[in-house]
């Protein structure tokens, strides 16, 4: 009968030890953090089995742990915690413990801050952004093509397939990107996307911190950031807030069941119910709360842990990966206050930093409602420096394919520029000819490439920040299609085998050559251009086929012209006297031509001309 006893209470002992050592901690996030930042408050999520049954605490002289909070999952634990300040690097340990016995315990490193990672200064009006689709730039490692455990694999021969650009392709064509003029690269995002179709794009996060291996790895992406740097590159991030991908690891556990918008149901897409003084409260949830596909599932980030979560994601990797600037995917999708949290963070940690947002209306009225510095009568206000201008885009496409008149062709640009008004900073605008989501210049202008030509005249030259789609600058376009697979294809030269190869100009057509001398020779120039980057913009009424701005910066005056004439017309300059009365001659920066500022300028037919004023 004893020994029953006994052989009973070893057995319950057995499995009161077992359930204890048993503890495992899968995932800590931030898996890492930095002494001395501005925001001294971290929040870590914490994910393993049953991980919500341990009491925590922390062994450090420099964290405090505040609180912790346990949601629906027994899975997750959050911690709050405050670090004290200081310079140096420090370790503190996270024991988990259950009954007063240890079950598990997890390092966590404080890092060192790189010196004046606070002040780091972002991409501006002198930069001009390079936007790179990874998968379809470069394949500089095809050992990472195909990787096992991955939902899909390598096939060049699928226009939605994966064709193995990658983090080394970009790295080993820095040069050329340097070489053309560009000071900014815009990498669509390279965030795991272990989704089981359609993943190339990168839109379908499956994993906040960690790159797609078959990018490559964390250490890969930080070590481009260093090398571009180097070369005079900044590098700015795509993020996403809005949504993450179906196939997420928490997806199988969420954390609590509003950890993102449950059930299923497609976004309405009206985004002007989130500005409507009359909406009906149903028709912005409607917006905000709608999913753009079921591979997409739309994160709610009404919840405070998931909004905590979000906004420590991105300054994480700013730290990290020492980033120049961010680009926020879909930025009117995710809650209106969360946005205003999201930036405002950012930019009270870094107050030179840059962020542009996307949202995709023609309205400036509606897209200047975001940025910040904007008085709304809703009382609504962010800190968002920057927007993508899709009005100007979109205008510019217009006014280069329409027949000139009264209300068609070039006045559509001048107009444009009349709504700037509507902007606190309409400077800080992100203007482009084309992106990733639309058909490229080329096709949006039917394959004429002397309007693609004035297209990026008027993007390099006008107010804000360029940005340049890879191929635009070897004539690459989509005709009798708007396949986003085709409108991102692959890169010339970027693939082993490759019969074209667009980084060298082997076998390249002499008309993309000519294009990449034409923007290389304008990237270049404007490179060194402050009278570009900040001159004060004055333009004129288009007349007679002609659109005609100045750009202006204490002695130096840069004339541009836009000539949509089918012949070689001379434009009468007396109507521009007062930028012209102190000047005698002009040097055209694309021809290299010296040209005398008499009565008039012989401009040739379907061109711009730049010229930089000389006394």
């Amino acid at each position: 009968m004893f020994k029953l006893k006994s052989s009973s209470l070893l057995i319950s002992l057995m499995l009161i030890i077992s359930s204890l050592t048993a503890q495992s901690i899968e995932r800590i996030e931030p898996p890492f953090w930095w002494r001395d930042m501005q925001d001294n408050t971290l929040q870590l999520m914490v994910y393993g089995p049953d991980i919500a049954s341990t009491d925590v605490s922390v062994n450090s002289d420099v964290i405090k742990l505040v609180a912790t909070h346990r949601l629906t999952s027994p899975n997750y634990i959050f911690l709050d915690l405050n670090i004290m300040p200081g310079a140096s690097r420090s370790v503190a340990k996270l024991t988990f413990s259950k009954n007063g016995q240890e079950v598990a315990s997890q390092d966590y490193v404080l890092e060192e801050r790189r010196p004046g990672s606070s002040d780091r200064i972002g991409f501006g009006n002198s930069d001009v952004m390079y936007l790179i689709t990874p998968d379809r730039f470069a394949n500089g490692d095809t050992s990472n093509d195909q990787l096992a455990g991955m939902r899909e694999g390598y096939n060049r021969t699928e226009d939605f397939g994966r064709h193995g650009g990658d983090i080394e392709g970009i790295r080993q064509h820095l040069d050329y990107i340097n070489q053309m003029g560009f000071t900014a690269i815009w990498i669509n995002p390279m965030l795991e996307n272990d989704q089981d179709k359609y993943s190339y794009h990168g839109y379908s996060v499956t994993d906040y911190y960690k790159v797609d291996p078959r990018y490559g790895s964390n250490e890969d992406y930080v070590e481009l950031s260093k090398e571009a740097k180097s070369k005079g590159i900044k590098m700015i991030m795509d993020v996403i807030a809005n949504h993450c991908g179906s196939f997420h690891w928490w997806m199988s556990d969420l954390p609590s069941q509003d950890w993102i918008h449950q059930p299923f149901r497609q976004t309405s897409h009206r985004k002007a119910t989130l500005l409507d003084p009359y909406g009906a409260p149903e028709d912005r949830e409607a917006m905000v709360q709608g999913w753009f596909v079921k591979s997409m599932p739309d994160l709610n980030q009404r919840n405070p842990f998931m909004s905590k979560y979000l906004i420590q994601n991105s300054i994480w990797w700013i730290e990290y990966a020492d980033l120049d600037g961010l680009r926020q995917d879909t930025y009117s999708y995710p809650y209106r206050d969360f946005m205003t949290d999201w930036s405002c963070a950012i930019m009270n940690e870094y107050p030179n930093f840059n962020i542009v947002g996307e949202e995709w209306v023609l309205d400036p009225a509606m897209i200047s409602y975001w940025q910040r510095d904007k008085t709304n009568s809703d009382h609504y206000s962010a800190c968002l420096p920057s927007l993508m201008d899709f009005p100007m885009t979109t205008k510019l496409h217009e006014a280069l394919k329409e027949d000139e008149g009264r209300t068609t062709g070039l006045i559509k640009l001048y107009e444009t520029l009349t709504n700037d008004y509507l902007y606190p900073h309409p400077e800080d605008l992100v203007i482009f000819p084309d992106n990733h989501d639309m058909s490229r210049i080329l096709t949006q202008v039917n394959e004429d490439v002397d309007l693609a030509k004035m297209a990026v005249v008027y993007i390099l030259t006008t107010r804000g920040t360029p940005q340049i789609y890879y191929g635009t600058e070897i004539l690459m376009s989509n005709p009798g299609t708007d396949s986003h697979g085709v409108i991102r294809s692959d890169f010339p030269g970027g693939w082993q085998g490759d019969s074209v190869n667009a980084f060298n100009g082997d076998n390249l057509s002499g008309e993309a050559i000519a294009m990449q001398n034409y923007m290389s020779g304008l990237l270049n120039w404007r490179k060194n251009k402050a009278v570009i980057h900040h001159g004060e913009l004055m333009h004129y009424v288009p007349e007679n086929s002609f659109y005609v701005y100045f750009r202006t910066l204490d002695n130096e005056k840069v004339m541009v012209v836009l000539n949509k004439n089918t012949d070689d017309t001379k434009l009468a300059l007396d109507r521009f006297e007062r930028h012209l009365k102190d000047y005698q001659n002009g040097v055209d920066i694309i021809s290299g031509r010296a040209l005398p500022l008499g009565d008039s300028l012989a401009i040739p037919a379907r061109s711009a001309m730049v010229l930089e004023l000389g006394r």
